[in-house]
């Protein structure tokens, strides 16, 4: 009998393996309401799911920089302003994406970052209560111009924001 348990266990695991599920944290284009977030919600690139709305515990600088205005988030812990953002639950067909959308580790680097949640607004039933800590996968960079440290810092990022700067996808031929 016990053989048979161990057969069937194999089976299982190898047939219908974990789906392991990862918290990412999203600040910039693909938030809602900004230019990239449908293809956060497109099916074809894995599965997301919204949560909450979140902050970083730690203060980082959140810039726009380079010809096409995008938001980086500077690994430089301890600077500019506790981050507002997005808690998703991607499946790794989607977090594959995102490091590819992502230009991972080129352009971005996927760390872990503390958040905490703001509110629990999410779309399932796997919504996170406000207050909670919790670490995240964040696309942050360790790459950056030194002036980049001079640009003003943003809290929350909107393309359509006040500072002037809105992103446009770079469509230069690779």
């Amino acid at each position: 009998m016990m053989k048979v348990s161990i057969i069937l266990w194999l089976i299982i695991s190898v047939v219908c393996p974990a789906v392991y599920m990862h918290y990412v944290f999203i600040y910039g284009t693909l938030k809602k309401g900004q230019s990239n977030h449908s293809i956060i919600k497109n099916t074809t690139n894995g599965q997301a799911e919204f949560l909450a709305r979140a902050r970083t515990v730690e203060r980082y600088p959140l810039v726009i920089a380079t010809k096409n205005n995008y938001p980086f988030l500077l690994n430089v812990p301890g600077m500019g302003q506790r981050v507002h953002g997005e808690i998703y639950c991607v499946d790794q067909k989607m977090l594959d994406f995102l490091d590819e959308f992502e230009a991972c580790p080129e352009l971005y680097q996927r760390t872990t970052v503390q958040v905490e949640v703001q509110d629990g607004d999410g779309e399932g039933a796997n919504t996170l209560k406000p207050g909670r800590f919790m670490d995240a996968f964040v696309y942050s960079t360790t790459r950056y111009e030194p002036e980049w440290l001079q640009k003003p810092t943003y809290e929350n990022y909107d393309t359509n924001g006040d500072h002037g700067l809105q992103y446009h996808e770079d469509t230069s031929p690779e």
